[in-house]
């Protein structure tokens, strides 16, 4: 498609590209692109290679499909030069295979749930920002952003520490030039990038650049009691390559109070994730959720609406435990894909074997003490010893007096 022609009706275009989403900054750029300008939006979505990617993917991926279905141009940027500024004391090597690994896992969800990926723009990071132009910028802007703006601006994204790296400083600058140096109308992000978005907004005007759109999705729960679903948080996410009981094990455990529907990430999982998959898939309005549940609590039950759903655990007709049956379920189903193709892929293996190599502990062979002579019990072992050895000798002694001729 070319940027000059976009065959959507520009208002069915806005109302897809803004769907589901939790807040959208400067809206009017949008319309006046898809109404006025009459072409198709051009956006980004950036991710930055440091942990694995987790279930939570899966709420981008749908706003991706989203993008795409309204005809825009759609980039996607793995930022490994991001990764390696985020506090992750990784060497660049390692987060050159984990942005492989991102994007291999990015296009494998994105095809699991019959999304074109041959309209989306794969960019690294590193390819654009360690040009002369972009280094001059992050100093113009370093020269116009407070330190306090800057900490602010990452606070939500960039990990925090007790000792912080002037790293996290540089990162929120480095996204908000993305902008400028992918050519877009818009950035889309989780809300936790919201300050990063204003911090941008509110400087690239100063460096001659153009404000953007921004587009943010809500953030799916975690598994635990509050918080999202984080990669540096091992019991709050289910990794994409998580094997089926390890998903289990992890659902079982869960944090999910009966009748709680407002703190609760199985429940945001289904809304956010399996929900907008399936009308993906089947259509508007699709949503079909089954659960395998126990005879003697009622037998199988398959929900027709999310609302129907989310009433009954109120009221507490299902029970946490059958409502982890079928969430255990469906992300299985959804993962299964993913599964299949890290098996038969042999990068994809040495992507992730590179990107996450397993720490091996060597465990240190305890030396025998010399417990001295003084040691209780020392001289009676010696003395068994030498009585030992003594009868030994009388015993070889006696055997050759015998043997002998």
């Amino acid at each position: 498609m070319s940027s000059t022609e976009t065959s959507v009706d520009p208002q069915v275009a806005y109302n897809l590209i803004t769907k589901n989403l939790q807040e959208v900054l400067n809206p009017q750029i949008i319309k006046n692109v898809l109404e006025v300008e009459k072409r198709p939006l051009k956006l980004y979505w950036g991710t930055a290679p440091t942990g694995k990617p987790h279930c939570g993917y899966f709420v981008p991926m749908t706003k991706l499909a989203h993008f795409l279905k309204a005809g825009c141009e759609v980039t996607v940027l793995v930022a490994d030069l991001h990764a390696f500024l985020d506090n992750m004391k990784a060497p660049l090597e390692v987060v050159n295979y984990r942005a492989k690994y991102y994007e291999l896992t990015i296009k494998s969800i994105l095809r699991s749930i019959n999304v074109p990926i041959e309209k989306l723009k794969f960019v690294l990071g590193s390819s654009y920002e360690l040009t002369p132009e972009y280094t001059l910028d992050v100093f113009k802007l370093a020269n116009i952003v407070s330190q306090n703006d800057a900490k602010r601006a990452g606070a939500d994204v960039v990990k925090q520490v007790a000792n912080p790296l002037l790293s996290g400083l540089i990162y929120p600058l480095m996204q908000a030039l993305d902008e400028e140096y992918l050519k877009v109308d818009a950035q889309f992000g989780g809300v936790d990038q919201r300050k990063i978005f204003v911090l941008a907004e509110e400087n690239l005007p100063s460096l001659g650049y153009k404000k953007r759109a921004h587009l943010m999705n809500p953030m799916v729960p975690g598994l635990g009691q509050g918080g999202k679903m984080s990669a540096s948080d091992p019991n709050s996410k289910i990794d994409l390559l998580e094997e089926p009981n390890v998903v289990k094990k992890k659902i079982n455990s869960a944090f999910c109070s009966p009748g709680n529907v407002e703190d609760n990430g199985l429940l945001s999982f289904i809304e956010f994730v399996v929900s907008p998959i399936q009308e993906l898939k089947y259509g508007e309005d699709h949503f079909s959720f089954f659960i395998d549940r126990p005879e003697k609590f009622g037998g199988p039950i398959t929900y027709t609406s999310l609302a129907e759903l989310k009433q009954d655990f109120k009221e507490e007709k299902l029970s946490p435990p059958d409502l982890k049956i079928g969430v255990t379920a469906a992300i299985n189903e959804l993962l299964a894909p993913i599964r299949e193709e890290f098996a038969s892929n042999p990068e994809f293996q040495e992507a992730e074997k590179k990107g996450y190599p397993v720490e091996v502990k060597v465990k240190k062979t305890k030396k025998p003490k010399n417990k001295g002579t003084r040691y209780p019990g020392t001289q009676k072992q010696e003395q068994s010893a030498a009585n030992s050895k003594e009868a030994t000798v009388e015993k070889v002694a006696e055997l050759i007096e015998k043997t002998s001729i």
